[in-house]
């Protein structure tokens, strides 16, 4: 027999106080009697939660309109000083940490070149912790004050009991990588303030579905194009975003080899680090001594002339090849998802679809079964390269809200400690 869940006062007081916020930060500012209906709630209860909310500082006055014949109404709107959020974003060129208010307002950023030569985790771990502190310092924000770190990284996270959220980046090197207890142990921030890390990919599907080319979408994929290709599927039933590995879709058996060990993955094709090297592989000659980017940057100079000149051969072959590859893999998850918009972007996705994006579109719609085709969008994101570190801002915010805007409690020791991890090897012994 079932067990019927009971919700407790302190339950329905969270839950009103979640809607409420969440009603006021995406469609705010708005008026007390305006959030009733929307909210489901009765006047008494949004003057009780708007009092609260507004005694803690979480939510402010925004001006008045005027009535139907009354009294002007009282505008409301979250407050920008309700709480502090850090975005961090792994990329594969750098490491970007930025400094957000509740409103997502950017306060400071930090940014660490990387080398091509390693993913070292130590070199991250000490990129993050310099960062953090370097934007809490510029903006004068006291550490207590942050509602959570959100992190972007690539590969699969997987969370634990014991030692919080691992990562599994085949493709860079890390094998059950314990980011966030590493991160506990070198950043040093209070116990209050917890740890949102998971792929990248997830992190700018969401930027995108909250204040981009996502938004009002009942179904999304959104593809983050950058060194590497991820993907991030937001449905009605999947609404928080799921991961997906659809770089490491094979779209040719035999093929490339792919960084992450297999053969004829997506990646080895349309990635930017595979698609600069099958320029190489051409004949081209990508700029030495500059970074992936410049080098993406370069290349699609050449494909797509500005100045009028013919277009380098070399160049507009790879280009046209990659926008096929990249519209054989989103028919793919057009196939599978039935999304109503698949979005592309990643700073690589970005710079290649302005480009290409109607030879993407078109290449999609060939390789894609006629139905879904004819009811699915390509497009861009909105968001720009910083999305990744919007989104994984909105982690911590997602959860703040939810917990009806109060602050997580202590985080306990993630790792166990030495006695008992030594008790244990004796007994097991």
């Amino acid at each position: 027999m079932a067990q019927r869940t009971r919700r407790t006062v302190n339950d329905l007081r969270r839950g009103n106080r979640a809607a409420v916020l969440q009603r006021l930060y995406f469609d705010g500012p708005m008026s007390r009697q305006a959030l009733g209906p929307v909210t489901g709630l009765s006047s008494g209860s949004i003057s009780n939660v708007v009092a609260e909310l507004a005694a803690e500082g979480l939510v402010e006055e925004a001006g008045s309109v005027e009535s139907d014949g009354g009294r002007p109404r009282t505008l409301l709107r979250v407050s920008p000083a309700g709480g502090h959020m850090i975005g961090v974003d792994l990329g594969e060129t750098r490491v970007r940490v930025e400094l957000f208010d509740v409103t997502l307002t950017e306060l400071a950023r930090a940014e660490r070149p990387l080398t091509d030569s390693a993913y070292d985790v130590g070199v991250i771990v000490e990129h993050i912790r310099s960062g953090v502190d370097e934007v809490l310092t510029r903006a004068a924000v006291p550490p207590e004050r942050l509602l959570g770190v959100g992190i972007g990284t690539p590969g699969i996270v997987e969370r634990t009991a014991g030692r919080g959220a691992v990562v599994h980046g085949q493709t860079i090197g890390w094998d059950a990588v314990p980011l966030e207890a590493l991160l506990r142990t070198a950043c040093r921030l209070p116990d209050t303030v917890p740890y949102f890390i998971d792929n990248g990919a997830k992190t700018l599907g969401q930027a995108e579905m909250w204040f981009g080319a996502g938004r009002g979408a009942h179904s999304a994929v959104v593809v983050l194009f950058g060194s590497g290709v991820g993907a991030c599927l937001f449905s009605e039933g999947a609404d928080q975003g799921r991961a997906l590995e659809w770089g490491h879709l094979t779209v040719q058996a035999g093929g490339r080899r792919c960084r992450c060990g297999a053969a004829g993955c997506l990646e080895a094709y349309a990635g930017a680090e595979s698609v600069l090297e099958r320029w190489r592989e051409a004949g081209g000659r990508p700029p030495e001594g500059v970074d992936e980017e410049t080098r993406l940057t370069a290349l699609l100079a050449a494909a797509c002339p500005q100045d009028g000149t013919a277009p380098d051969p070399v160049a507009h072959a790879v280009m046209t090849q990659t926008a096929e590859y990249l519209g054989a893999g989103i028919s793919d998850l057009v196939n599978l998802f039935q999304p109503e918009r698949v979005l592309i972007g990643g700073w690589a996705g970005l710079a290649f679809g302005s480009r290409f994006l109607d030879d993407v579109r078109r290449h999609a719609a060939a390789y894609s079964l006629a139905h879904p085709a004819s009811r699915v969008t390509v497009d861009l994101g909105r968001l720009g390269p910083d999305a990744v570190t919007v989104g994984a801002a909105t982690l911590p915010l997602a959860d703040f809200f939810a917990r009806g805007g109060r602050r997580a409690a202590p985080v306990a020791d993630i790792a166990p400690p030495a006695w008992r991890a030594a008790l244990e090897d004796r007994v097991l012994g």
